[in-house]
């Protein structure tokens, strides 16, 4: 089948443009650092919409793609051997291959190639979708600017295989309040982790918003953030399980929005707010995503 060529808005989508070079340069050496430049961001900034968009890490999204080229040439007339197809695919062995193929496959590549000789290789295997959750999500019209601000709270790295911790960070954050000088509303603080950390990596912090001259908690980490630029989006909860919602919300914002806003993004922490005596998990609340950008002709 013919590749279309690319429209405009595919040419300008950094995640399209990093998808691309990807499928040009498949079965070459590729790394973080090299698809995040392809893309014009971060590491950190790349890590986050890519797996918003496409469910899935860079790396780990380039190690399916070339699985599934590898699935594509087994099938073919001058299947290669089993060992030339790992090292292509940048396995160290044929049994590293192996596994990798039948957890995506169900079955290991020898077995898939004699049954592609039977079969059409599509009814091999039937891979499902989970339904998405839906999400009540409005954008401000135009980026805001906000003024300083104060946080205090409890912080760690993840990465995308232990995010599900955060919640333990509100969890810790909650038990602690009130705090003096706090103004009760509460953020989620979202950045790149440290230097040495594993690239891609962010840190977050679950915090509460301090007064300019609040003092500072005894054991949490504190942040000061500078006047910032935002694109702000509103999530009007539905009642439902809040963790399904804010994963969607997340999807649409980091994978969607953003990267076509036609907006830079700034070397920012990135906001979660909730308002003061916020109830997320009922019916009609709210929480809004502060997505920190360059102010325009700065």
């Amino acid at each position: 089948m013919t590749d279309l060529a690319p429209s405009p808005a595919a040419l300008v989508d950094p995640l399209e443009r990093a998808r691309r070079h990807i499928d040009a340069k498949l079965f070459e050496p590729l790394s973080l650092a090299s698809l995040a430049e392809a893309a014009g961001l971060s590491a950190y900034h790349f890590t986050r919409q890519f797996g918003a968009r496409f469910g899935e890490s860079p790396m780990a999204y380039v190690r399916a793609r070339r699985l599934t080229a590898a699935a594509d040439r087994l099938c073919g007339p001058a299947s290669p051997s089993l060992i030339d197809l790992a090292f292509d695919c940048g396995f160290d062995s044929q049994e590293g291959f192996t596994r990798a193929f039948k957890r995506v496959f169900g079955i290991p590549p020898g077995l898939y190639r004699r049954a592609s000789a039977r079969t059409s290789p599509s009814e091999i295997f039937v891979m499902s979708d989970s339904p998405e959750s839906r999400i009540q999500l409005s954008q401000a019209p135009q980026p805001v600017r906000k003024g300083r601000l104060r946080i205090a709270g409890f912080a760690a790295n993840f990465n995308e295989t232990d995010k599900a911790g955060i919640p333990r960070l509100w969890d810790r954050l909650i038990g602690r309040m009130p705090f003096e000088g706090g103004l009760g509303e509460t953020f989620g603080v979202c950045s790149a982790a440290p230097p040495g950390s594993e690239p891609g990596a962010m840190r977050y912090m679950a915090g509460v918003h301090l007064a300019a001259d609040a003092p500072a908690p005894e054991g949490l980490e504190l942040v000061d953030l500078a006047p910032q630029t935002y694109l702000i989006f509103r999530q009007v909860m539905d009642g439902g399980p809040l963790q399904p919602q804010m994963l969607a919300a997340a999807r649409e914002i980091w994978g969607e929005r953003v990267p076509k806003s036609g907006h830079k993004l700034a070397q920012a922490p990135d906001l979660e707010f909730y308002p003061a005596d916020s109830t997320p998990d009922q019916a009609g609340a709210w929480v809004e995503w502060w997505v920190p950008v360059e102010d325009q002709g700065a």
